[in-house]
């Protein structure tokens, strides 16, 4: 029988600004962001960051950006992004994260359609958009995070002022809060080719994701922050969840960086996709084989695990050299994004560093499940949080069927999309798209109902986006993109089948193979690189169409 879920006391915050005032009543100077500049490590005390978060504030505001505006930021993950992340949710305006990967047209394209004003960038950015002003006519004004630069306006620049401005008495910053029910996040999914599909998240929902999520399940001290920022698993649950657990937030500058950086900051928990607890896990048991140490790891295991039946837990002490890898004092792995293999979850938690599998999605704010500590289910995606409705539509005799979810965190709606809105928000449920059942108050995940590819390293990827770059080929007739899954079913790159007009092709069809690969290659050239295809496989007859010419592509899909 399933434990009954035990929920933790949070502390309740009223706005996102409360928020960070109780953060500064609690630690005052204590550090709560870590991150390297020029080599060395710098430390910055909580009312610090507050001060810088209300600076940038004041001098937006007194530029005119005070209320309603939308301000965009793309850049790498850095200090300065969080402080101005922090700044715009603690004021009247709406932030708009936008992936730093996005090919150039793209970025615009959200530019655009969110109606951003203002962009925080970093420096490498800033000749491309001031170059292209007349394609984002709606941006006035683009602040550069990282130093000076012609066309904008520095970061340093606008702290000089706000701060000035803030010891003058200025208040129109301060006066200002979004109503809890109004537009506050703005998330797009994807790089939205042709159509952006951007989530809409209120105050209210981003106050729910942080209490209920830490209702469910909590983390302590010390974390490294990885993943990207525009994605609302760290911008959310990584970034927000930590400041009202008052816990001290290392930056970790670029993926290569993550190994040293585990061993420089020596984390207490960190929040990965999948493909990090996969490397993790790969190199843990590489150097296992090649030490002859992966039996003795095996039945040392094996007697841990008999121990902690009887209320003996001798785990960081049997597997402390492998713990040490990971900066010694690394006790939580918090993975989403993508599904993770049970065997990864169970390895990791049985050598004393709890790897806890949740569930989410950018429109549940974004999370929907996580297991706990205490009733850790590998094949599980855990206990939901409390504020919400779980109901399973059109189940199978299995008790399969898709996820719908009502409650706090589900967004308001598709900026600009009312249609698109009504179609997920049935009745107030929202569609997930995403089929499982629930079971003993958890929630398993079986399967995906759309056609979103979700890579093992929590890459989203709508196959109609590349797609439309592929028909761009003149030859090309039909196309279909899906994954390429791996020995253990994970969704590790992708795959394009197409039906050629061979006759049509620049050698006649003779090197039909090799050809459409390399124009593959040329076409999405632009794309960030997770979504270049990397096998392509040709048809010697037409797809299997609808009575409307649409492709079967779950058809084409299920025979690979």
């Amino acid at each position: 029988m399933a434990k009954k879920v035990k929920y933790n006391k949070v502390q309740p915050i009223e706005s996102i600004r409360d928020m960070m005032l109780q953060a500064v009543a609690a630690m005052g100077d204590e550090v709560l962001f870590k991150y390297k500049k020029d080599g060395k490590v710098c430390d910055v005390g909580c009312k610090e960051f507050y001060n810088e978060t209300l600076y940038i504030g004041n001098a937006l505001a007194k530029r005119g950006y005070v209320e309603g505006h939308h301000l965009a930021c793309t850049g790498n993950n850095s200090y300065r992004w969080i402080v101005s992340y922090l700044s715009t949710l603690c004021g009247g305006n709406v932030f708009v994260p936008i992936d730093k990967d996005l090919p150039t047209n793209d970025m615009f394209n959200i530019v655009n359609h969110s109606e951003s004003c203002v962009i925080f960038c970093d420096k490498s950015y800033v000749k491309t958009l001031v170059d292209g002003k007349d394609e984002i006519p709606t941006i006035k004004l683009i602040i550069c995070m990282d130093g000076e630069c012609d066309g904008a306006v520095s970061f340093d620049t606008l702290l000089e002022e706000g701060k000035k401005l803030a010891e003058e008495g200025y208040t129109a910053y301060m006066d200002n809060i979004t109503a809890d029910n109004e537009l506050k996040l703005l998330v797009y999914t994807s790089g939205t080719t042709g159509n952006p599909k951007g989530v809409m998240l209120s105050h209210h929902n981003l106050r729910s994701a942080i209490y209920y999520g830490l209702m469910v399940e909590t983390v302590n001290t010390r974390c490294l922050s990885v993943l990207p920022y525009h994605h609302t698993y760290e911008a959310v649950i990584g970034i927000l969840v930590s400041i009202h657990k008052h816990n001290c937030i290392c930056i970790n500058e670029s993926l290569r960086a993550v190994l040293s950086n585990l061993n420089l900051y020596k984390p207490v928990y960190i929040f990965v996709v999948p493909a990090f607890a996969e490397l993790f896990y790969k190199r843990v048991n590489a150097a296992l084989e090649e030490k002859g140490k992966a039996g003795l790891v095996k039945k040392m295991i094996k007697l841990s695990n008999g121990l902690r039946k009887i209320g003996i837990d001798l785990r960081r002490k049997f597997f402390k050299q492998i713990i040490d890898n990971f900066g010694g004092e690394l006790r939580q792995i918090v993975c989403g994004g993508a599904p993770v293999r049970a065997e990864v979850a169970e390895f990791f938690t049985n050598i004393g560093i709890d790897l806890e599998i949740g569930y989410g999605i950018t429109e549940c704010s974004p999370l929907v499940s996580v297991n706990q500590a205490n009733d850790n289910d590998y094949n599980s995606v855990g206990a939901t949080l409390p504020c919400l409705q779980v109901k399973i539509d059109g189940s199978d005799e299995n008790g399969n069927g898709e996820i719908c979810v009502k409650g706090d965190v589900v967004m308001m709606g598709y900026f600009k999309d009312e249609e698109q809105s009504a179609e997920v928000l049935a009745d107030g449920w929202f569609h997930t798209g995403d089929l499982g059942n629930y079971t003993n108050e958890k929630l398993y995940i079986t399967g995906r109902k759309k056609n979103l590819i979700v890579l093992d390293n929590g890459k989203n990827i709508y196959p109609e986006e590349i797609e439309n770059y592929i028909y761009g080929i003149p030859y090309v007739k039909d196309a279909v993109v899906y994954s390429i899954k791996d020995e253990n079913g994970a969704e590790v790159d992708l795959c394009c089948e197409a039906f050629l007009d061979k006759e049509n092709m620049p050698d006649g069809g003779k090197n039909a193979e090799a050809v459409f690969k390399a124009d593959v290659s040329a076409a999405v050239k632009d794309l960030p690189q997770y979504k270049h295809i990397a096998k392509v496989v040709l048809r010697d007859e037409e797809f299997p169409k609808t009575t409307t010419k649409k492709i079967k592509r779950r058809e084409v899909i299920n025979k690979q």
